[in-house]
């Protein structure tokens, strides 16, 4: 009786798509220049960028998009921050040296987190172009916000003025919040990135994701979190409430 053959091994998981990652540095002379170059190893922190934007937005290499062939970083003194354009296929982060030098007491933290909110604008889905700005913005920090890349200066409580879609770490908090939220299912900001992808925007996705008006929910998050909504304290004005606010005298 011959040998019985032995088991084949395990098909290796799917990998994920990672682009080809170019960086160009327009002035090596400015000192935005060395401390990127000091804090972070250029090839590995845009790695990374690309693989916290794919776990959080697609969980699995497989539903990870293909279309992104190359990835190019430009280093140069401009104003701002960072901006991201291209072609479907390519694109290009543009990233202020100035604002590196701005940060130089946390400087790798910025040039990471930086790194991660441009990726995702790489990636991300945003309705063929009509999703609210805001939350475009709002999604690339979510994604900063679970690469525990957020800057110190980050506040999770909105003002009473703020809209759900004020954007960055504003929306970022809410979108946070109802991932988390109990009755939501796991992966909500996951589902709404790829609802977004082939079809245009509309606010009953989170009636169909989340379970709410998405306005009923900022007005839950801000109720949460003890902030009076202007919108919901204007109706109890126009209702013929007066509001009276509380507080407790200190008698010296």
């Amino acid at each position: 009786m011959p040998p019985t053959p032995p088991p084949r091994p395990p098909t290796p998981p799917p990998e994920w798509p990672y682009p080809k990652l170019n960086l160009r540095i327009e002035d090596l002379a400015h000192p935005g220049a060395a401390l990127f170059l000091d804090n972070v190893n250029p090839l590995a922190a845009l790695r990374a960028a690309v693989l916290a934007s794919f776990e959080w937005l697609y969980a699995k290499p497989e539903l990870a998009p293909t279309n992104v062939q190359s990835i190019l970083l430009v280093l140069r003194p401009m104003d701002g921050v960072a901006y991201t354009f291209g072609s479907h296929t390519e694109k290009e982060i543009h990233f202020s040296l100035d604002h590196i030098v701005n940060s130089t007491s946390r400087a790798r933290d910025e040039i990471l987190g930086v790194l991660v909110h441009e990726v995702v604008h790489c990636y991300q889905h945003n309705a063929r172009g009509t999703a609210p700005g805001g939350l475009i913005e709002g999604i690339a920090d979510f994604v900063r916000l679970h690469a525990k890349l957020g800057p110190p200066h980050w506040s999770r409580t909105p003002s009473p003025t703020d809209k759900w879609d004020a954007g960055y770490q504003t929306t970022a908090f809410f979108l946070a919040w109802i991932d988390a939220r109990p009755h939501t299912k796991p992966g909500t900001v996951r589902a709404l990135n790829a609802a977004m992808s082939d079809a245009e925007w509309e606010d009953a996705l989170f009636v169909k994701l989340a379970g709410k008006p998405v306005k009923e929910l900022w007005k839950e998050y801000k109720r949460e979190l003890g902030v009076e909504d202007e919108e919901e304290s204007k109706d109890k004005e126009d209702e013929g409430f007066t509001l009276v606010r509380s507080y407790n005298p200190v008698y010296i």
